[in-house]
């Protein structure tokens, strides 16, 4: 929590080492008070390393140029034999994961990167899976319940299997992930696969 004369916010700063981003969730601020809060927050961001700021959370912001939507998407899960094999992440692959993981979401606006600390919530959720074809790792995938968390194929072309092969581990009748507008290439296969969005979570607005 970030608190100045004129408002509080959330910062998420965790990205600065990896990505050089920082993230601001406005919580409150006084009537115009806006800009002299984000000022002091951006301040802090950069002497944190921040190189781009994004900030959320408040009508005003909208004066800010945009830079991402993130969109809820969802789909209707069809009945089908997975095309390919599922390997559950263990204790013994799990860093591998989580270094894939990385390699292919750092280029990914809005994706967060994963630290040594985050694998005992991949291992406890049971979800996070390699997918293979006959020895070939085609990419990895993370599903929880009926929302699918995460997807990255491993080459090119591979991304219909993969995900098709996470829609045959959802638990329910309806397929639901999260997606950043500026990730055109995974929303055209999320589309072509059948997903619609059904809302706009959040808008992220480029403040630095």
């Amino acid at each position: 929590m970030f608190d100045t004369d004129t408002g509080v916010s959330t910062l998420l700063l965790k990205e600065i080492p990896y990505k050089q981003i920082a993230y601001i969730h406005v919580q409150s601020v006084q009537p115009g008070g806006l800009r002299a809060h984000l000022e002091e927050c951006v301040s802090f961001c950069r002497m944190c390393g921040a190189e781009r700021v994004l900030a959320q959370g408040h009508p005003e912001l909208e004066g800010w140029p945009l830079h991402s939507t993130v969109r809820a998407m969802s789909m209707p899960v069809p009945e089908r034999e997975p095309p390919a094999m599922v390997f559950p992440v263990t204790e013994a692959t799990v860093s591998r994961w989580r270094e894939i993981y990385n390699e292919k979401m750092a280029p990914v606006d809005n994706a967060a990167t994963m630290t040594v600390r985050d694998e005992k919530e991949i291992l406890a959720s049971g979800g996070a899976c390699f997918v293979h074809d006959h020895g070939q790792l085609l990419g990895i995938g993370w599903v929880r319940e009926s929302e699918i968390l995460c997807i990255a194929a491993m080459q090119p072309g591979a991304g219909e299997r993969v995900l098709g092969t996470l829609l045959t581990l959802i638990h329910g009748d309806t397929a639901v992930l999260d997606v950043a507008s500026t990730n055109t290439r995974a929303i055209r296969l999320y589309e072509r696969m059948g997903f619609v969005t059904v809302r706009e979570r959040t808008k992220w607005y480029q403040i630095f």
